[in-house]
């Protein structure tokens, strides 16, 4: 009696890896974040400074990133990197992290402010309750299948980079424009040595966070070792381009005043612009563009915990993929941490906590690619990063520098990011250590 053949699992083209990385990337920081970095930054030269400044941290890891994936193609991004360059654990630590913090919390984020930028136009609409709806469907969607996945990843995308290509268009050529200066002066060269400034980029580093997407998925992209440099480069190189231009219409648009502490800077700026009409109409048009941010990182995370179930025993059960290739018990689980960080946030709170934990990792990541080359020399490179040794040491200058003054001006937030890491840490103690002594002394 004949049997069904196994379904070929289907396998992520340029477009859609580049659509995964852009996704990742425009969400929460670049709508929220704003009205943070107003509140020590003053100066619109110092400003647009920090979203160039993230940028160029972003495409100096991205290159550095690609290198290590054409090296090493295999899902799980840091923590396949860090177990093989460094140790088992940090890899398990970083994994953990990408488990708790760095998918989930930044998709429970951008679903929450989706639910505020709904509300915006529909005010008796309950926000917690659509976050959680979109959240389950868009579960549902890549529970199924990665091919249907892949294709609303890309629509969705596209539509979200045409929106804003013409919401950065309009806002150029409308309206008189605020009083104040872009070109560089004393005040704004004060700004960029200041410690307001090493604070905020780390708004700005979580808002470009997500550059390196794609490496959570490499097994599944088609010719990996040609395609992935490619992905994460042009990626990274449209959001630049996307981010300063959209941070220049937002404080062209509104005085500092009127940006300060807001969350919703997309929809102030919009009614700025447009009226309170246009606001409302940009605020539901933001809301449906983070369905393709929620929608990314709901693809790419369960990979690395997939990954992780592969490589330690106690994890088995999360290893499973379905017939069709997906990782359905690591997707169940990173939504349901979602959900669970969804339920009582605190905004800026998460966005520094965040993006410490998330820095620390890439920062270990980069300097990994100098360790490996030292250590395997002859290891076969498909890619080497554009511009080593120059382009991996500024990512890890203005990195660790970022870090040092969140761990000056921000302790708490850094001590929860600390004490995550000392929690993986006894997670990783009692499912490998302990049944790996267990086992000795049977044996």
């Amino acid at each position: 009696m004949p049997t069904s053949a196994p379904v070929s699992p289907y396998k992520i083209t340029f477009l859609t890896g580049a659509a995964i990385v852009i996704a990742n990337m425009v969400g929460t920081g670049v709508f929220t974040s704003l009205g943070f970095q107003v509140m020590g930054i003053e100066s619109g030269f110092a400003l647009l400074m920090l979203w160039l400044v993230g940028g160029l941290i972003a495409l100096c890891g991205a290159v550095s990133y690609a290198e290590l994936a054409a090296a090493m193609p295999r899902s799980g991004g840091e923590y396949h990197y860090l177990s093989q360059i460094y140790h088992p654990a940090l890899g398990f630590l970083s994994g953990w992290v990408s488990a708790t913090v760095g998918f989930a919390a930044p998709t429970a984020l951008a679903a929450l402010a989706l639910g505020q930028y709904a509300k915006s136009v529909w005010p008796g609409l309950e926000p917690q309750w659509l976050s959680v709806a979109v959240v389950l469907a868009l579960t549902l969607v890549h529970g199924s299948s990665t091919r249907v996945g892949s294709r609303l990843q890309i629509i969705i995308t596209a539509l979200k980079v045409g929106v804003l290509v013409v919401f950065i268009g309009a806002g150029m050529v409308v309206g008189e424009g605020q009083p104040i200066s872009f070109l560089p002066n004393a005040t704004g060269w004060r700004a960029l040595l200041s410690p307001a400034f090493a604070v905020s980029l780390v708004f700005v580093s979580y808002a470009y966070s997500g550059w390196n997407a794609a490496v959570y998925v490499t097994g599944e992209i088609e010719n990996p070792k040609r395609n992935l440099s490619r992905i994460l480069l042009a990626g990274t190189a449209i959001v630049l381009l996307l981010y300063v231009g959209l941070n220049y219409v937002f404080l062209r648009s509104t005085s500092i005043a009127g940006l300060k502490g807001q969350v919703e800077v997309g929809f102030v700026a919009a009614t700025s612009l447009f009226g309170p009409l246009g606001g409302r109409l940009m605020g539901g048009v933001i809301a449906a563009l983070l369905v393709s941010t929620i929608s990314s990182m709901v693809f790419a995370g369960p990979r690395i915990v997939q990954t992780m179930g592969e490589d330690i025993p106690a994890l088995r059960f999360l290893a499973p993929k379905s017939r069709a290739g997906i990782p359905v018990r690591a997707l169940a689980l990173q939504t349901a941490i979602t959900l669970a960080f969804i339920l009582k946030p605190s905004f800026q709170g998460v966005l520094v906590y965040a993006g410490f934990v998330l820095n620390l990792f890439t920062f270990l990541t980069v300097l990994g690619l100098f360790v490996l080359r030292a250590r395997q020399p002859d290891l076969l490179r498909p890619y080497k990063a554009w511009g080593y040794p120059v382009t991996p040491i500024v990512f890890l200058a203005l990195s660790g520098w970022t870090l040092f003054f969140i761990l000056r001006d921000k302790p708490w937030e850094s001590l929860y990011g600390l004490g995550t890491l000392a929690v993986g840490a006894l997670v990783y103690f009692l499912t490998t250590r302990l049944p790996a002594a267990a086992a000795a002394n049977k044996g």
